[in-house]
C-alpha cells in the first residue's frame, strides 16, 4: 500500500522516525556520511566569509518577517527551503508542493510552472508567530541552492528582458532602465521598455540611485540579501552545478528518496559559462569592477572564483 501511494498520510509525516537534521549530522548510512563532509566544507565557507566580511553580523541585526518571505516551510518533513530565483527554484517549489501536499500531488513535473509560483500553494516562514519561527529555525533542516552569481544574473536578464512575453518586467523595470541609462531614447522605447541592452541593465544595477530607491528585484537580488546566510544557519548549501546530486541527497535525508527524485531535464536554452562570457565582453572594466563589488559576498560565501573573463580594475 505504501508503495502505491507514497504520499498518503501514513508516511508523509515523519513522526517517530529520524528528522532530516538528525540524519544530516549523525548519518546512519555510509553513503550519506561522505556527502555530509562536503556540505560541512560549504557551511564553513559561509561562516568564515560572514565573520571576515560582515560588520552587520557583528551587530546582529534582527530579521523582520519581510526577511523570511523566501523561506518555504515543510512541516511534515521538518525542512525549510530558501528559494533563490534562477537557481532551479521552480522545480524545487514543485517538489515542496509534493512534499507538503499530503498526497494531493504525486509527480512534481505534472505541476504547471505558474502554479508553483502561486504564493498560497506553499507556506513561508513569515506566516508564523515569533516563537513558532524560532522553533522551526532551530529544529528544522534549512537549505538553499546557489549558482555562479554572474551566470545567474545573465540568466535573469535573458529571461526578463529578452523574452517578449515578460511585459510586466518591461513596464516595471525596462522603462525605468531605458529612461535612466539611454541617451536619446525613442518614445516607443520609453513606453515599452522591451529592448533593454545588457550594458544598460548592468549600469542600472551599479547606479547608487537604484540601490537607494528600492531593494533589487528578487531575480537579481544577491543570495546574501534574499536568504540571510549570516543570520540564518543553513545546514545544506546546494549548488546549481551539482543540482541533481545535492537535491536527491536532501530528499534522501528527508526519507523520501526512494520514491521522489528531483526532476531533471536538459534545457537547451540554459545560460552557460560561455554565454555569460559573451555578455560581459561589452562591459567596461570599470563597470565590471563595480558589479563584482555588488555580488562579491555571493562569490566569496559560496566559493565561486572571480571569472577569468573579468577585467577588474
Amino acid at each position: 500500500v505504501m508503495r502505491r501511494n507514497p504520499f498518503g498520510m501514513d508516511i508523509c509525516c515523519r513522526k517517530g522516525s529520524r528528522s532530516p537534521l538528525q540524519e544530516l549530522y549523525n548519518p546512519t548510512q555510509v553513503s550519506l556520511s561522505n556527502t555530509a563532509i562536503l556540505h560541512q566544507i560549504r557551511r564553513d565557507q559561509v561562516t568564515d566569509t560572514c565573520r571576515a566580511n560582515s560588520v552587520s553580523s557583528r551587530k546582529r541585526r534582527v530579521l523582520t518577517p519581510n526577511d523570511l518571505k523566501h523561506l518555504v516551510v515543510d512541516e511534515d518533513h521538518e525542512m525549510i527551503y530558501c528559494y533563490v530565483p534562477k537557481v532551479a527554484c521552480t522545480n524545487w517549489k514543485r517538489v515542496m508542493m509534493v512534499l507538503t501536499g499530503r498526497g494531493k500531488y504525486g509527480d512534481p513535473m505534472e505541476i504547471p510552472a505558474n502554479e508553483a509560483h502561486v504564493s498560497s500553494n506553499l507556506k513561508t516562514l513569515n506566516q508564523y508567530s515569533i516563537p513558532e519561527i524560532n522553533h522551526r529555525l532551530k529544529n528544522y533542516m534549512k537549505f538553499l541552492f546557489v549558482r555562479e552569481p554572474f551566470e545567474r544574473l545573465v540568466s535573469a536578464y535573458r529571461n526578463k528582458f529578452t523574452q517578449k512575453y515578460n511585459t510586466s518586467f518591461h513596464k516595471r523595470y525596462g522603462t525605468k532602465i531605458v529612461r535612466r541609462q539611454r541617451k536619446n531614447a525613442t518614445q516607443e522605447a520609453l513606453r515599452k521598455g522591451d529592448d533593454v541592452k545588457f550594458e544598460e541593465f548592468v549600469a542600472y544595477l551599479i547606479d547608487p540611485h537604484t540601490q537607494r530607491e528600492e531593494p533589487f528585484n528578487e531575480h537579481w537580488q544577491t543570495v546574501y540579501s534574499l536568504c540571510h546566510p549570516c543570520h540564518i544557519h543553513y545546514d545544506l548549501i546546494g549548488k546549481y552545478e551539482t543540482l541533481e546530486e545535492d537535491s536527491n541527497y536532501i530528499l534522501q535525508l528527508a526519507g523520501v528518496g526512494n520514491y521522489l527524485k528531483f526532476p531533471t531535464y536538459a534545457k537547451s536554452t540554459r545560460t552557460t559559462d560561455e554565454m555569460t562570457t559573451e555578455f560581459f565582453q561589452n562591459i567596461s572594466s570599470e563597470h565590471q569592477t563595480q558589479l563584482y563589488e555588488v555580488y562579491k559576498l555571493d562569490f566569496l560565501m559560496f566559493n565561486y572564483s572571480v571569472p577569468s573573463y573579468l577585467k577588474l580594475e
